[in-house]
């Protein structure tokens, strides 16, 4: 076992208003995503005009946070909120889905290049290569904040995390989510994007990150600790994997239309 490296959740606080490393990494995610995403809307001429390059950093706002919250209200706590509705406003407390955000971008950058009359997913496929920078940083938040640790093991590795109440050593699998939905998976993307011909066959860079996400989140599952609140749905699967099940048979799907529709 390893110690936790305590680390204070609020960066600063002044009266009222605290700066919490969780809303920093949110922050940070869209604002470097924002970054990559231009320098690889590189074409001559630029696949988004000036405009969705001004507007397209509040359009993923919007839709992660909207779609983050409704998604985890809805699969994740959904008796708790009906009793307390109000609750589910509160954002800053915690709780985000992260296949909630991903439908609530999808659906947001489908209205923007409806309007724009861009080609969607083009787009889509240079977000696909952007999107792991945020899912990165937002698991080493997660581990700040001692939340969404592992289940108990004697790994050398192992954690005592301060806000789980048993007190006993757990997989740090925030990191590990870190590493492989974020990483792993930027990497990947990015290589067959910039050096293999994945860029000519429209969405399947998409698909390929709805698949690999799919299963790295799977496997990321077996080493951590269900929502307390929802526990193993079923043997020992979570939420996290069946929601995990469509978005990658989805993403496969992508993947064949991309290549036939060439």
């Amino acid at each position: 076992m390893i110690p936790y490296p305590h680390i204070d959740p609020v960066l600063v606080e002044l009266g009222p208003i605290a700066i919490r490393w969780y809303s920093l990494s949110y922050l940070a995610g869209v604002m470097l995503g924002w970054w990559y995403l231009l320098k690889l809307d590189n074409g001559i001429p630029p696949l988004m005009n000036q405009k969705m390059r001004d507007d397209i950093m509040l359009w993923a706002i919007l839709g992660i946070v909207l779609g983050g919250r409704l998604g985890y209200v809805l699969f994740y706590n959904l008796p708790y909120y009906i009793e307390n509705p109000l609750d589910a406003f509160k954002v800053w407390q915690g709780g985000m889905s992260f296949h909630g955000g991903m439908v609530g971008l999808i659906t947001a950058f489908y209205v923007m290049c409806r309007r724009a009359h861009v080609s969607y997913w083009q787009l889509m496929d240079r977000v696909a290569c952007v999107a792991p920078i945020g899912l990165c940083l937002g698991r080493i938040a997660n581990f700040i904040n001692s939340e969404l640790y592992g289940r108990a093991s004697d790994v050398p590795w192992a954690m005592i995390f301060p806000r789980d109440e048993l007190g006993i050593p757990r997989h740090p699998s925030q990191l590990y989510q870190a590493a492989l939905e974020g990483l792993s998976l930027f990497v990947i993307l990015n290589l067959l994007f910039h050096f293999t011909k994945i860029r000519n066959y429209r969405g399947a860079t998409c698909g390929l990150f709805l698949f690999g996400y799919g299963v790295f989140r799977s496997i990321a599952e077996i080493y951590r600790e269900p929502d307390v609140q929802l526990g193993f749905i079923f043997g020992q699967v979570t939420m996290g994997q069946i929601l995990c099940i469509p978005m990658a048979l989805f993403g496969i799907a992508l993947i064949i239309y991309a290549r036939r529709a060439r």
